[in-house]
Protein backbone atom coordinates (compact mmCIF):
# COMPACT_ATOMS: atom_id res chain seq x y z
CA UNK A 1 0.00 0.00 0.00
CA UNK A 2 2.85 2.35 0.82
CA UNK A 3 4.71 1.74 -2.23
CA UNK A 4 1.63 1.62 -4.52
CA UNK A 5 0.70 4.96 -3.07
CA UNK A 6 4.01 6.94 -3.75
CA UNK A 7 4.09 5.93 -7.30
CA UNK A 8 0.46 6.83 -7.83
CA UNK A 9 1.23 10.47 -6.35
CA UNK A 10 4.10 10.91 -8.24
CA UNK A 11 2.62 9.90 -11.29
CA UNK A 12 4.94 6.61 -12.31
CA UNK A 13 4.53 3.33 -13.35
CA UNK A 14 3.64 0.44 -11.13
CA UNK A 15 4.83 -2.25 -13.79
CA UNK A 16 8.22 -1.07 -14.26
CA UNK A 17 10.45 -1.54 -17.90
CA UNK A 18 9.23 -4.64 -19.88
CA UNK A 19 12.65 -6.09 -20.18
CA UNK A 20 12.93 -5.70 -16.24
CA UNK A 21 9.93 -7.47 -15.06
CA UNK A 22 11.48 -10.76 -15.08
CA UNK A 23 13.95 -9.62 -12.85
CA UNK A 24 11.37 -7.60 -10.58
CA UNK A 25 9.42 -11.09 -10.84
CA UNK A 26 12.65 -12.99 -9.36
CA UNK A 27 13.83 -10.61 -6.46
CA UNK A 28 10.20 -10.43 -5.33
CA UNK A 29 10.02 -14.45 -5.42
CA UNK A 30 13.74 -14.81 -4.00
CA UNK A 31 12.89 -11.98 -0.80
CA UNK A 32 9.45 -13.62 -0.37
CA UNK A 33 10.89 -17.16 -0.28
CA UNK A 34 14.04 -15.89 2.46
CA UNK A 35 11.32 -14.63 4.50
CA UNK A 36 9.14 -17.83 4.68
CA UNK A 37 11.93 -19.59 5.37
CA UNK A 38 13.71 -17.44 8.00
CA UNK A 39 9.89 -17.50 9.95
CA UNK A 40 9.81 -21.15 9.72
CA UNK A 41 13.60 -21.47 11.18
CA UNK A 42 13.00 -19.20 13.70
CA UNK A 43 9.18 -21.34 14.83
CA UNK A 44 11.91 -24.73 15.09
CA UNK A 45 15.41 -23.33 16.35
CA UNK A 46 16.16 -20.96 19.24
CA UNK A 47 16.13 -17.99 18.01
CA UNK A 48 19.95 -16.96 17.97
CA UNK A 49 20.63 -20.05 15.79
CA UNK A 50 17.75 -19.22 13.16
CA UNK A 51 19.35 -15.41 13.74
CA UNK A 52 22.80 -16.62 12.82
CA UNK A 53 22.26 -18.51 10.16
CA UNK A 54 20.67 -15.75 8.56
CA UNK A 55 23.41 -13.66 9.20
CA UNK A 56 24.99 -15.69 6.36
CA UNK A 57 23.63 -13.51 3.55
CA UNK A 58 25.94 -11.12 3.11
CA UNK A 59 28.23 -13.93 1.73
CA UNK A 60 25.65 -15.25 -0.71
CA UNK A 61 25.51 -11.28 -1.95
CA UNK A 62 29.51 -11.62 -3.00
CA UNK A 63 29.10 -14.91 -4.31
CA UNK A 64 26.19 -13.88 -6.26
CA UNK A 65 27.37 -10.43 -7.30
CA UNK A 66 30.29 -12.21 -8.41
CA UNK A 67 28.23 -14.76 -10.98
CA UNK A 68 25.44 -12.38 -12.33
CA UNK A 69 26.90 -9.15 -12.12
CA UNK A 70 30.86 -9.73 -12.31
CA UNK A 71 31.87 -8.34 -9.58
CA UNK A 72 35.37 -9.24 -8.24
CA UNK A 73 35.66 -10.55 -5.18
CA UNK A 74 37.69 -7.80 -2.85
CA UNK A 75 39.67 -8.99 0.54
CA UNK A 76 38.13 -6.33 2.20
CA UNK A 77 34.96 -6.83 1.60
CA UNK A 78 35.37 -10.97 2.80
CA UNK A 79 37.65 -9.55 5.91
CA UNK A 80 34.78 -6.99 6.77
CA UNK A 81 32.13 -9.50 6.82
CA UNK A 82 34.11 -11.73 8.53
CA UNK A 83 34.15 -8.98 11.43
CA UNK A 84 30.83 -8.30 11.20
CA UNK A 85 30.07 -12.08 11.40
CA UNK A 86 32.18 -12.58 14.47
CA UNK A 87 30.93 -9.59 16.08
CA UNK A 88 26.66 -10.94 15.66
CA UNK A 89 27.97 -14.48 17.26
CA UNK A 90 29.53 -12.30 20.21
CA UNK A 91 25.76 -10.63 20.50
CA UNK A 92 23.27 -13.33 19.07
CA UNK A 93 25.27 -16.13 21.18
CA UNK A 94 24.19 -19.11 19.02
CA UNK A 95 24.13 -22.41 20.80
CA UNK A 96 24.17 -24.28 17.32
CA UNK A 97 21.54 -26.98 19.11
CA UNK A 98 19.91 -28.26 16.20
CA UNK A 99 17.56 -31.23 16.97
CA UNK A 100 17.32 -32.37 13.08
CA UNK A 101 19.14 -30.84 9.85
CA UNK A 102 16.17 -29.52 8.52
CA UNK A 103 15.27 -26.64 10.04
CA UNK A 104 19.02 -25.85 9.89
CA UNK A 105 19.64 -26.52 6.38
CA UNK A 106 15.85 -24.19 5.39
CA UNK A 107 17.62 -21.43 8.28
CA UNK A 108 20.73 -21.07 5.62
CA UNK A 109 17.85 -21.22 2.71
CA UNK A 110 16.94 -18.28 4.06
CA UNK A 111 20.06 -16.55 3.44
CA UNK A 112 20.95 -17.61 0.15
CA UNK A 113 17.49 -16.54 -1.00
CA UNK A 114 18.01 -13.16 0.44
CA UNK A 115 21.30 -12.80 -0.45
CA UNK A 116 20.05 -13.50 -4.39
CA UNK A 117 17.60 -11.01 -3.47
CA UNK A 118 19.63 -8.18 -2.60
CA UNK A 119 21.79 -9.07 -5.55
CA UNK A 120 18.85 -8.52 -8.10
CA UNK A 121 18.03 -5.35 -6.19
CA UNK A 122 21.40 -4.57 -6.98
CA UNK A 123 21.30 -5.37 -10.71
CA UNK A 124 17.57 -3.15 -10.78
CA UNK A 125 19.41 -0.23 -8.80
CA UNK A 126 20.26 2.03 -12.11
CA UNK A 127 17.03 0.56 -13.69
CA UNK A 128 14.32 0.77 -12.14
CA UNK A 129 12.58 3.38 -9.46
CA UNK A 130 13.42 2.00 -6.13
CA UNK A 131 9.31 2.15 -5.26
CA UNK A 132 8.72 -0.26 -8.28
CA UNK A 133 11.11 -2.31 -7.40
CA UNK A 134 9.44 -2.12 -3.55
CA UNK A 135 5.94 -2.97 -4.96
CA UNK A 136 7.18 -6.01 -6.41
CA UNK A 137 8.08 -7.25 -3.55
CA UNK A 138 5.16 -6.18 -1.45
CA UNK A 139 2.15 -7.61 -3.97
CA UNK A 140 4.19 -10.75 -4.91
CA UNK A 141 5.08 -11.76 -1.65
CA UNK A 142 1.47 -11.05 -0.26
CA UNK A 143 0.14 -12.97 -3.04
CA UNK A 144 2.34 -16.15 -1.67
CA UNK A 145 1.03 -15.53 1.73
CA UNK A 146 -2.99 -15.34 1.25
CA UNK A 147 -3.52 -19.33 1.07
CA UNK A 148 -1.78 -19.86 4.18
CA UNK A 149 -3.88 -16.72 5.49
CA UNK A 150 -7.04 -18.62 4.32
CA UNK A 151 -6.43 -21.52 5.79
CA UNK A 152 -5.23 -20.49 9.14
CA UNK A 153 -7.03 -17.01 9.38
CA UNK A 154 -6.25 -15.54 12.74
CA UNK A 155 -8.14 -12.48 13.69
CA UNK A 156 -5.62 -10.13 16.15
CA UNK A 157 -6.41 -7.75 19.26
CA UNK A 158 -6.25 -4.24 18.64
CA UNK A 159 -2.94 -4.17 20.45
CA UNK A 160 -1.84 -7.06 17.96
CA UNK A 161 -2.77 -5.12 15.08
CA UNK A 162 -1.57 -1.53 16.11
CA UNK A 163 2.05 -3.68 16.41
CA UNK A 164 1.58 -5.36 12.70
CA UNK A 165 0.59 -2.17 11.26
CA UNK A 166 3.67 -0.90 12.78
CA UNK A 167 6.11 -3.60 11.66
CA UNK A 168 4.95 -3.31 8.10
CA UNK A 169 5.54 0.31 7.82
CA UNK A 170 8.82 0.33 9.05
CA UNK A 171 9.68 -2.47 7.33
CA UNK A 172 8.82 -0.72 4.13
CA UNK A 173 10.68 2.00 4.84
CA UNK A 174 13.86 -0.29 5.45
CA UNK A 175 13.18 -1.40 2.53
CA UNK A 176 12.94 1.31 0.42
CA UNK A 177 16.24 2.86 2.07
CA UNK A 178 17.51 -0.30 1.51
CA UNK A 179 16.84 -0.78 -2.54
CA UNK A 180 18.16 3.20 -2.74
CA UNK A 181 21.23 2.01 -1.03
CA UNK A 182 22.10 -0.38 -3.50
CA UNK A 183 21.82 1.83 -6.52
CA UNK A 184 24.83 3.97 -5.26
CA UNK A 185 27.36 1.21 -3.82
CA UNK A 186 28.25 -2.18 -4.72
CA UNK A 187 26.01 -4.91 -2.90
CA UNK A 188 28.81 -6.38 -1.37
CA UNK A 189 29.44 -3.12 0.68
CA UNK A 190 25.89 -2.29 1.39
CA UNK A 191 25.50 -5.78 2.47
CA UNK A 192 27.55 -5.69 5.74
CA UNK A 193 25.31 -2.77 6.94
CA UNK A 194 22.91 -4.70 7.78
CA UNK A 195 24.63 -5.90 10.54
CA UNK A 196 23.56 -2.82 12.12
CA UNK A 197 20.38 -3.78 12.71
CA UNK A 198 21.58 -6.16 15.60
CA UNK A 199 23.10 -3.37 16.87
CA UNK A 200 19.65 -0.93 16.56
CA UNK A 201 17.67 -4.19 17.95
CA UNK A 202 19.83 -4.33 21.36
CA UNK A 203 19.70 -0.38 21.55
CA UNK A 204 16.23 0.05 21.45
CA UNK A 205 15.81 -3.10 24.10
CA UNK A 206 17.97 -0.82 25.99
CA UNK A 207 16.05 2.20 26.00
CA UNK A 208 12.27 0.35 25.80
CA UNK A 209 13.11 -2.69 28.16
CA UNK A 210 16.05 -2.15 30.14
CA UNK A 211 18.02 -5.01 28.41
CA UNK A 212 21.86 -4.23 29.59
CA UNK A 213 24.17 -5.36 27.06
CA UNK A 214 27.25 -8.02 28.36
CA UNK A 215 31.11 -7.17 27.67
CA UNK A 216 30.71 -9.92 24.64
CA UNK A 217 28.25 -7.88 23.51
CA UNK A 218 30.10 -5.10 23.69
CA UNK A 219 32.92 -6.38 21.87
CA UNK A 220 30.32 -7.70 19.24
CA UNK A 221 29.21 -4.12 18.68
CA UNK A 222 32.83 -2.90 18.21
CA UNK A 223 33.43 -5.86 15.88
CA UNK A 224 30.96 -4.86 13.39
CA UNK A 225 31.42 -0.80 13.82
CA UNK A 226 35.16 -1.64 12.77
CA UNK A 227 33.95 -3.76 9.74
CA UNK A 228 31.44 -1.11 8.81
CA UNK A 229 34.39 1.43 8.77
CA UNK A 230 37.01 -0.03 6.87
CA UNK A 231 34.55 -0.92 4.14
CA UNK A 232 33.39 2.46 4.32
CA UNK A 233 37.38 4.00 4.42
CA UNK A 234 37.57 1.45 1.17
CA UNK A 235 34.74 2.03 -0.58
CA UNK A 236 35.39 5.43 -0.86
CA UNK A 237 39.14 4.99 -2.46
CA UNK A 238 38.19 2.71 -4.95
Amino acid sequence: IIAFTILVSRKQPLWGKRENRKFLILRAIAGSAGIIFYFYSIDRLILADSAMLNKLSPFFVILFARLFLGHRIRSYQVLSLLLALVGAALIIKPGFRFSSTGPALVGTLSALFAGLAYTMVSYLGGRENSYTIVFYFSLISTLICLPSLAQNPVMPTTVQLLFLLGTGITAAGGQILLTSAYRYAPPGDVSLFQYAQIIFASLMGLALFGEIPDMPSLAGYLLIFSGGYYIYRKGRRA
